[in-house]
């Protein structure tokens, strides 16, 4: 069997996953969805995706959780059966040891700019050079971006193409507060070699060869909208520059599977009219 029917089966999965997140764990059904023994599936899944399917649940769960920490006023107990735990108690242990904090303290803390601005490393300005990445079309909620990306790694790992020199890209095309969730657009991206072709549904496409203003963020990705926000009313205002027309780019410096959502690194690009120019 070649690699590229494993990725298919194992991207069965992956889809599965997303779209019954709220549904009972069953690694039967699971290995049935793959068409591989259930003897051997998990040990198979976790050695593709290099977590197991335990693990995965659990991390898009509570990155769920953790966005409806901030982005509603939701009861942490309905937040917590969303997220499948059966008492707001066991929810709370399990969010404090993967986020370092209690929900509480969490929606909290995450609201306050103070807090806000100690994650944020001081802006520069710089120009992204011209990369070339392969890329996979994501249309839906921002959050929602880590099944494209796990598609794309899917796809590119067995053949060769991610190194250590690869680097991980998101591009966002619409702003969240305009366009409703399920609309949103956006590219997953990693860097490959300028020869590399395309096979479909990935696509080539060209990154930088312009200037940004780039902020690198510490901490989860669903506080991200929240430095977005600080970046256009704080930071911009007191500059004396104007963003440039195209879309704004994330690069993502670690990977959420090794590293608690304290700790993940984001690369936020805004793009800066060129000078000269009123874009």
């Amino acid at each position: 069997m070649t690699e590229t029917a494993y990725e298919a089966r194992i991207l069965r999965v992956v889809d599965h996953l997303w779209a019954n997140l709220d549904a009972p764990l069953d690694l039967d059904r699971l290995a049935d969805v793959a068409c591989f023994s259930p003897y051997h599936f998990h040990r198979l899944y976790r050695g593709i995706t290099g977590e197991t399917v335990a693990e995965t649940v659990r991390r898009l769960r509570l990155h769920r959780a953790a966005g409806a920490l901030l982005a509603s006023e939701r009861p942490i107990a309905e937040i917590a059966a969303t997220a499948g735990y059966g008492s707001q108690a066991a929810f709370t242990r399990a969010f404090a040891a993967y986020y370092g904090a209690s929900p509480g303290f969490y929606r909290q803390s995450a609201a306050s700019p103070d807090q806000l601005e100690e994650k944020m490393v001081p802006v520069e300005t710089l120009r992204l050079p011209a990369l070339t990445c392969l890329a996979l079309a994501h249309v839906g909620p921002e959050q929602h971006i880590d099944k494209a990306f796990e598609r794309l790694a899917l796809h590119a790992a067995p053949r060769g193409l991610m190194t250590e020199t690869t680097r991980f890209f998101a591009v966002y095309y619409d702003d969240p507060t305009l366009v409703p969730a399920e609309a949103l657009r956006a590219h997953a991206c990693l860097t490959v070699p300028s020869h590399t072709l395309a096979e479909p549904p990935l696509e080539r496409l060209a990154l930088g060869d312009r200037r940004y203003a780039v902020a690198r963020f510490i901490g989860p990705y669903a506080e991200l909208e929240r430095a977005y926000q600080w970046l256009y009313s704080t930071w911009f205002p007191t500059q004396g520059i104007e963003p440039g027309d195209a879309p704004c780019l994330e690069e993502y410096l670690n990977d959420p599977k090794q590293v608690p959502p304290a700790e993940l690194e984001t690369l936020i690009y805004i793009p800066l009219a060129e000078e000269g120019s009123r874009e």
